[in-house]
């Protein structure tokens, strides 16, 4: 297993560079194919390349990942593989490589794959906009969804907040912030009002966040600026205070006479509620036991997954079985080497009873 990581994470793929993905689709797809004895379908319907392995009716239950990661061509330099006192690092590692070669080991320990479908996609890191109808339309045929991504602190993702993700675009008018700023419209003046009203609609008694990100305006500092941007990042735990929240920011208007405020975007990812997760979970924790590998903890999580657009569709979904680690997307990414064999054997044991086969 750890040799299978190795050659995903050196097979650097971030989702932007159309050519690292390919390769590294290219060595998953082998891998793939060595472990279960079948070749995936390369489905490049936009373009980009996504992977299916459909075993018999494939109906019972999908198995979701994404080979995509963050870390640039070139990270390796400064990110090398390496495993050292039980601990595996390396770019990517966590998020979510090890849990793709998890799915292929638990896969391979399985007499009989008929009714099991794997999707494995390249587009995740940036929002899944290529992949979301593929993911959809996999989740609607099929009994129940396992998604690959990495553990929270070894805990099982039950529950994940729901993404939506916006830009507000202010126009103003520019004028000499000396000679005459009384004829300008301040757009950085109205920007400051718009992160305030953004920033209240935030009600963490209903666990929905309501971020003011990135903030720009201003062209130089004698100029009473014409255009300002913000961005916004939503969380809510329900789909109903997504629609709040989309509703306050559509309704939102200028505090400066004159000044215009155009607002892009959207929800992007719906939550996947705690019901959508609470059978296979229940499954989860009985079979973890009976394989001697002790309790299992779930945990609401604020970041979303492709997960979000399974359980959206109505597909019974349960997350975070993939690497036992930390530090996805930062420096300090790493996996515990312990628990790959252990979360593989869950996952099979999850597999087996989805497709009514006792082990």
């Amino acid at each position: 297993m750890i040799d299978d990581v190795e050659a995903l994470v050196t097979a650097e793929s971030p989702t932007s560079d159309p050519a690292a993905v390919d390769h590294c689709a290219t060595v998953l797809a082998a891998l793939g194919t060595r472990l279960t004895g079948q070749s995936p379908e390369w489905l490049r319907d936009t373009g980009r390349p996504h992977l299916r392995w459909r075993f018999g009716s494939g109906d019972r239950v999908l198995l979701l990942g994404h080979l995509d990661t963050v870390w640039p061509v070139g990270s390796l330099a400064t990110h090398p593989f390496a495993v050292e006192d039980g601990i595996l690092t390396g770019p990517g590692c966590f998020d979510m490589k090890a849990g793709l070669v998890q799915l292929f080991h638990a896969l391979a320990s399985l007499d009989d794959l008929d009714g099991v479908t794997v999707l494995v996609t390249s587009d995740e890191e940036a929002g899944s906009a290529d992949s979301r109808a593929l993911i959809e339309d996999e989740a609607r045929r099929t009994g129940a969804v396992l998604v690959l991504e990495a553990a929270e602190n070894g805990a099982l993702k039950t529950e994940r907040k729901g993404a939506s993700l916006y830009d507000l675009t202010i126009t103003g008018r520019a004028a000499h912030a000396g000679l005459e700023p009384e004829r300008g419209i301040n757009a950085t003046t109205e920007l400051a009002h718009q992160v305030l009203a953004v920033d209240a609609l935030t009600d963490r008694t209903a666990g929905t966040t309501v971020t003011p990100t990135v903030a720009v305006a201003g062209t130089t500092r004698n100029t009473v600026p014409h255009t300002a941007s913000l961005q916004i990042d939503v969380r809510a735990r329900t789909e109903r205070e997504q629609g709040r929240v989309d509703a306050a920011l559509r309704g939102l208007t200028s505090a400066l006479d004159g000044a215009e405020l155009t607002l892009a975007g959207g929800p992007n990812r719906p939550p996947l509620a705690a019901a959508s997760s609470a059978g296979l979970f229940a499954l989860a924790k009985e079979l973890n036991t009976a394989l001697g590998l002790g309790p299992l903890r779930g945990a609401a999580v604020g970041g979303g997954s492709d997960g979000n657009f399974a359980a959206g569709v109505g597909a019974p979904t349960l997350d975070g079985l993939g690497a036992v680690g930390g530090g996805a997307h930062a420096d300090d990414e790493h996996v515990v080497v312990a628990e790959l064999p252990a979360r593989a054997a869950l996952v099979a044991a999850l597999v087996d009873a989805l497709c009514g086969r006792s082990r």
